[in-house]
């Protein structure tokens, strides 16, 4: 009767508090996600079963967890048989008891399999919690010294209490088998072994008929105290984590809300009406709350971001952990998110999408980065060099601070004439971008890129001096009415020339046009048809357009640039064309999606760096190339790319050991072009 009432208190202690945590989150949020309930929930199933956000970029750390999970779960489901077995059929319905025979012995077998399972898994566990105490699993970045000192002890915690429920179940056992040797149970592969380490040790059969009974109560206590306990615990990401799962968005950070969408977009719960998060008690949706709910401190996120790597003074996990214990109304106090958050975390963010890209609970950092930088750009929290450039873009449509007649300037030194797509038709709209069109250093890359393209007979036209700052990053500050400035403009002119699809060869540029202009312009189904140069190039030489004369004697690494890779998934065109190049590529061991930034992003490129950092993160990545054996060319897919590694290529005293190349001038010597008639 005892182990009723205790039982049914931590049952109790377990309704209430779910029942608040999904009482905070909303039933809306949660029973009617966009998508459809179903397709969601079957998401996370399948996310949760297979475990695969954690195996997929830690193959250990995915089969610990797949061990604790599925142990868990199947001795959750053992417990529960016994519970009906004893508890229920014993009383009411004796004849349907079936805890015995083949079923008995299988049951036996199959709870100490997973039994093990589950405590090597949690072994592992702490085993990697002392190794990585000083790097993931370190809290010295966080600001508020309080949530170190409580995610320590919750963390510790939460395992060796799991560990203390798993091998005292078991030593249970054993201490039963050595107390009735008549009962021999050679299938409990576990709890034999217990017994035969009793034995050893000298514990005698009366001994052990002793101890069972204190013993079973110190088990069955424990197992219920983590059942109270789960709701309020690190334990909870097994709800917070599946729900975060399931209400997330792939397109989170690639395609960031409108302001009145609020910070995550998708709820359908009105944030207010301020476009950042001015009172932190009520701006937080019921997802966000989900999500910062879910965050398990596992420091993936910590260890991916390039700006924590190069000494800047941000770790996305710790602005999660600051955000998560200031999103209750009595912690929130109407203060703003950017509060509890530094500044100067906040602009060390490249918005990479790395830490999304590694989190196992796809939590969406970007998206609450960038809400709060809006509310510092609100309040003029800005550094003067960022705000002259947006001042640039406003008064200019660029970033330069140069007229906007000298846009297509680049164009004077062509053989040709690149059509005008706002007086006649083309078949491809080349929206050249900032940097491709004023950078002194990539105008003749820009030029190259227009030779491969004429020379492919293909109609392409621009927009001139029509054209401004696509917004991307202007967007990613957080200067959300700056962007919608330059969307509608740029809309304007796009909707009034004819073309089939939208070419450029800035990854930023492409991102927004192809990810967030349909949110501000009509036509054309309402959503641009956008592809990148290399994507462009690529299908040129397949149908046989463009015409590779000579292959290249090279020995290359390619770099896949965060807005064309994680953000859009385009790794493999650029590869394709360097392979019929003739080039040997050597891979970097970070690559594809484990790519590392080259800092630029997020509008980085705007901002004066941080003073003590330890070196920048185009720096880092170029003494990574440098390293590996016979590359002597470093290749690039983007404008932005190759300014921060040219000046990265002699800050780092490598001038002679490697030079940057876009993949564009490599088709161009490759084709055997030439840059006028004259050459």
């Amino acid at each position: 009767y005892l182990f009723y009432i205790i039982s049914i208190a931590a049952i109790v202690a377990f309704v209430i508090g779910i029942s608040m945590k999904l009482r905070r989150y909303g039933f809306k949020t949660i029973l009617r996600p966009p998508g459809g309930f179903w397709k969601r929930f079957g998401k996370a199933v399948k996310l949760t079963i297979t475990n695969s956000t954690i195996i997929q970029n830690n193959r250990l750390a995915g089969l610990m967890h797949l061990f604790i999970f599925w142990g868990f779960i199947v001795l959750f489901i053992g417990t529960l048989i016994i519970t009906l077995e004893e508890d229920v059929l014993k009383y009411l319905a004796p004849d349907l008891m079936f805890f015995r025979g083949d079923f008995y012995i299988a049951y036996s077998f199959v709870m100490d399999l997973f039994g093990l399972l589950f405590i090597v898994g949690l072994s592992i566990m702490i085993g990697r919690r002392i190794a990585l105490r000083k790097t993931r699993m370190s809290y010295e970045t966080l600001k508020e010294k309080k949530i170190k000192k409580v995610s320590i002890m919750d963390d510790w915690f939460f395992v060796l209490l799991l560990l203390i429920i798993a091998i005292g179940g078991f030593a249970v056992e054993g201490l039963r088998l050595v107390g009735d040797p008549t009962q021999a149970e050679p299938f409990s592969f576990l709890g034999t072994g217990f017994a035969s380490v009793f034995q050893t040790v000298g514990v005698t059969q009366g001994m052990a008929n002793a101890a069972y009974p204190t013993s079973w109560w110190i088990h069955a206590i424990t197992a219920l105290i983590f059942v109270g306990y789960l709701p309020f615990s690190k334990a909870f990401h097994v709800f917070s984590g599946f729900l975060s799962m399931m209400l997330s968005d792939e397109n989170a950070g690639k395609t960031l809300p409108k302001v009145e969408e609020g910070p995550l977009g998708e709820s359908g719960e009105e944030a207010g009406e301020v476009s950042g998060t001015s009172d932190l008690s009520k701006t937080f949706t019921g997802k966000e709350l989900v999500m910062l709910d879910a965050c398990v401190r596992c420091g993936r996120c910590h260890d991916a971001c390039p700006a924590m790597s190069s000494g800047f003074p941000l770790s996305p996990r710790d602005v999660i952990m600051e955000l998560k214990r200031k999103s209750g109304p009595k912690e929130g106090n109407g203060k703003a998110m950017a509060t509890y958050v530094t500044k100067e975390a906040l602009w060390s963010c490249t918005t990479c999408l790395a830490c999304m890209e590694q989190c196992p609970m796809k939590i969406e950092h970007i998206p609450f980065i960038v809400n709060m930088r809006r509310e510092l750009v609100e309040e003029g929290e800005v550094d003067k060099q960022t705000q002259d450039t947006l001042e640039f873009l406003t008064r200019y449509g660029n970033s330069f601070g140069k007229s906007e007649r000298m846009r297509a300037a680049w164009t004077k030194e062509l053989d040709f004439k690149i059509k005008d797509a706002r007086k006649e038709a083309v078949d491809y709209l080349w929206f050249v971008g900032d940097y491709a069109s004023y950078d002194a250093r990539t105008q003749d890359i820009t030029r190259k890129v227009s030779k491969v393209f004429d020379s492919a007979n293909i109609s392409f036209g621009l927009l001139y001096d029509d054209e401004r700052n696509s917004g991307n990053d202007v967007r990613r500050i957080g200067e959300e009415g700056l962007y919608e400035m330059l969307v509608e403009t740029n809309a304007e002119s796009v909707n009034n020339c004819e073309f089939k699809e939208i070419i450029t060869t800035d990854p930023h540029t492409y991102n927004t046009l192809k990810n967030e202009y349909s949110q501000f312009i009509e036509g054309n189904g309402g959503k641009l048809k956008v592809k990148h140069y290399t994507e462009l190039i690529w299908d040129l030489i397949q149908n046989g357009k463009l015409k590779i004369k000579r292959k290249l004697n090279l020995t290359v690494t390619y770099h896949d640039p965060c807005y064309l890779g994680r953000y859009n998934n385009i790794y493999d065109e650029p590869r394709k064309i360097l392979n019929a190049l003739g080039a040997r590529i050597v891979e970097m061991e970070r690559n594809r999606e484990s790519t590392y930034c080259c800092g630029a992003g997020g509008g980085r490129i705007w901002m004066e760096d941080a003073p003590g950092i330890k070196e920048r993160p185009a720096d880092n990545r170029i003494r990574e190339a440098v390293a590996l054996k016979n590359v002597n060319t470093f290749v690039v897919s983007c404008p932005k790319d190759y300014v921060m590694f040219e000046d990265a290529v002699k800050t780092t005293n490598n001038e002679g050991k490697i030079v940057i190349k876009d993949i564009a001038e490599l088709v161009f010597e490759a084709m055997e072009l030439k840059m006028s008639s004259k050459d």
